[in-house]
């Protein structure tokens, strides 16, 4: 698939999710650069902004399976895994499958479980597969993780996410209230229908989804534009504000997400802008603050801002697609 086929899926989906949930495109268009990536997304927001119903559409419009788990504090893993089972009958243990076991796992607020609970989702999130009692499991392909927080609150009955886990997260986005107009339209569309929840059809199908993930493999990308990824990333290391820069996977991640974003836009070649339009939702959540930036109240986006102002810029021609 062409980054000019991407597109024209691309457009389809946000514009069928549109249909049902009130989000800034900018926001789905992210979850969906996510996608493509190959990657999970983390949302972080308030109840009631339409994290759930964000990511059940995209499963339905995608033709996937979904499942979603509620985390709590006295979730274990075998919960989210899946255990083994004595089968009386077989005389034998057989391995039950756990809510893991889809193409979408929407894990709603996922810092209220503990950390061990948490740990129990990077094999599944970066190896694409579980290990019960020393046995492995794949999990369905394609598979990708939407996971929430609240982050209101943080007191009893949080666990905030190990800076490990956060960075298995291709990108991190936040919904957001919506304006005025989207609100009133959220009652426009309520009144207008007879069941709670609005809906939306499937627009492609598991193995459409396999073939969009691999678009951004086709996207070129220019030695300058790979020397502005580094450099921004190396630039974080640099910031005496921040005591844990980007790792290489961080890197990575920005080059990956960078040429997803070209896909979606319909572009087989990525521009500097790419590269800045990514950086947030790529870098923000994998920075790690010095105390003293931390009781200043510096915030992680106005250090990748400062990078993005401080680092040089390449120039890249506009090349057609082949």
């Amino acid at each position: 698939m062409d980054a000019a086929v991407a597109h024209e899926h691309g457009s389809a989906i946000l514009e069928e999710i549109s249909r049902a949930v009130i989000v800034e495109e900018d926001v789905l268009r992210t979850i969906l650069t996510g996608v493509m990536a190959d990657g999970h997304v983390l949302l972080e927001d308030v109840p009631g902004t339409g994290k759930t119903l964000t990511a059940r559409s995209f499963a339905t419009v995608l033709g996937l399976s979904f499942n979603r788990i509620q985390f709590t504090p006295d979730l274990l893993p075998a919960d989210v895994t899946g255990t083994n089972v004595f089968d009386e009958g077989a005389g034998e243990f057989e391995f039950s499958e756990g809510p893991l076991f889809a193409n979408v796992v929407l894990a709603d607020e996922i810092n209220r479980a503990s950390p061990k609970t948490q740990a129990a989702l990077l094999e599944a999130m970066e190896e694409g597969q579980v290990t019960v009692d020393g046995e492995t499991f794949p999990l369905p392909e394609p598979f990708f993780v939407i996971a929430t927080q609240n982050p209101v609150e943080r007191g009893e009955g949080t666990f905030p996410l190990p800076e490990a886990q956060k960075d298995r997260f291709l990108v991190k986005s936040s919904i957001g209230y919506p304006d005025e107009a989207g609100e009133l339209e959220l009652l426009d569309r309520r009144s207008a229908r007879e069941t709670s929840a609005p809906t939306v059809s499937r627009r492609l199908d598991p193995e459409d989804v396999r073939r969009l993930r691999r678009a951004p493999e086709r996207v070129r990308v220019s030695d300058d534009v790979k020397q502005y990824v580094v450099d921004v990333v190396r630039g974080t290391r640099e910031d005496p504000r921040v005591d844990v820069g980007v790792s290489p996977r961080g890197c990575q991640r920005l080059f990956e997400v960078a040429r997803a974003r070209a896909a979606v836009a319909g572009r087989a070649y990525v521009t500097p802008d790419d590269v800045g339009d990514v950086a947030h939702p790529v870098l923000d959540h994998r920075l790690v603050l010095t105390a003293d930036a931390t009781v200043n109240d510096v915030e992680r986006a106005t250090v990748v801002d400062d990078l993005l102002e401080e680092v040089h810029v390449p120039t890249v021609e506009r090349k057609p697609a082949r």
